[in-house]
């Protein structure tokens, strides 16, 4: 008999990935988390448009892995389980990608979705899951409580880390995992803490602090750190963004639970507004300043280095603003993925 699940306990390899009409690094940052992080654990993405396609060619990352139309097209290569690979504003289920869960589901394959849209509260995935034995699991949804926050990140011994933006969606996990990565190849004792759906997916615990009541976010980040707080550093993923009018809540409890030593500021730098504003983004330095002093009344912390988002330019454009913004800020300046992590894992430790 098939079951509804509230969290992911497991994390198991054979993972389809569903991104339906959403194959791009922005829309789809679920699946490319998954193809750059745990390329070994997928056997293939679902997107009809680009069925056939290549990966890397569309999203940077999974290379040898199959585009298939369908999941009919994935059944052979026995997947496990079906992740919902789109990370959609509001959290809200594409109604293209409901046909590919039910044939998911009747096909006895789990479906993993880290949306605000519990799937477990549709009578058709339910049913679907009942009669082939699947599961669903709606991982966004934390089943624990949490305290509010009281300063207690600061007992720790680890030195905390903060990812923050200057807007939503330009890749603060990814920098997290890449520091994360390099400083364990390093030598150094590191831990991840996870606070959205892709991160969790990746690293297998966290919290997803978007759907914590806005009370309590603050506490959940401290929780996280205290959790994590007997390494010798812990990344915090960042989230949305201090001065995005949408998404400004999650930044602020991140930072006032966290209470991060060091902050590594994460910037698209082809992108001028807001993420589905007209409101400019305010110059990198007018953000470091801002994010420094609304940390300064309950713990000091300095934004320490800058990590660029730069897909879609070229490695000579890359570099030219790396080296326009590194000048500009004065802090050392890279793309974790398109060049290395290195310049930024000095600076936090």
């Amino acid at each position: 008999m098939g079951t509804t699940e509230h969290t992911w306990r497991e994390t198991p390899s054979r993972l389809l990935v569903l991104a339906e009409g959403h194959l791009d690094p922005f829309s789809a940052k679920t699946a490319v988390g998954l193809l750059r992080f745990r390329p070994h654990d997928v056997v293939a993405v679902v997107d009809r448009a680009s069925a056939g396609g290549d990966l890397p060619s569309l999203v940077g990352a999974g290379r040898g892995i199959p585009i298939v139309e369908n999941v009919a097209a994935a059944l052979p290569l026995n997947p496990a389980a079906m992740v919902i690979g789109v990370a959609t504003s509001g959290g809200v289920l594409p109604a293209p990608m409901r046909e590919a869960i039910i044939d998911a589901l009747d096909a006895g394959v789990d479906v993993v979705s880290g949306l605000h849209n519990r799937l477990a509260d549709d009578n058709a995935f339910v049913d679907a899951a009942k009669k082939s034995g699947a599961r669903v699991h709606d991982i966004r949804h934390p089943d624990r409580t949490f305290e509010i926050a009281a300063r207690r990140a600061l007992a720790t011994r680890a030195r905390r880390v903060l990812t923050v933006g200057t807007d939503c969606n330009v890749g603060k996990m990814v920098a997290s995992l890449e520091l994360a990565r390099g400083l364990r190849d390093r030598g150094i004792d590191v831990r991840m803490a996870a606070t959205g759906q892709t991160g969790i997916l990746i690293t297998g615990s966290g919290v997803c602090v978007d759907a914590v009541a806005s009370d309590f976010i603050a506490g959940a980040a401290e929780t996280l750190v205290v959790d994590q707080g007997g390494a010798d550093v812990v990344i915090v993923e960042g989230q949305g963004a201090l001065t995005h009018p949408g998404f400004s809540g999650v930044t602020l409890g991140l930072m006032h639970g966290a209470l991060p030593d060091s902050m590594v500021l994460v910037h698209e730098p082809r992108r001028k507004c807001f993420r589905r504003t007209d409101v400019p983004l305010p110059p990198l330095t007018e953000l470091i300043a801002l994010h420094e002093a609304i940390m300064q009344p309950l713990h000091p912390s300095r934004v320490v280095g800058v990590a660029l988002n730069c897909h879609g330019m070229t490695e000579t454009e890359a570099r030219r603003e790396i080296e326009r913004v590194e000048n500009d800020v004065s802090l050392p300046t890279t793309d974790c993925v398109m060049f290395c992590v290195n310049p930024l894992l000095d600076a936090v430790t």
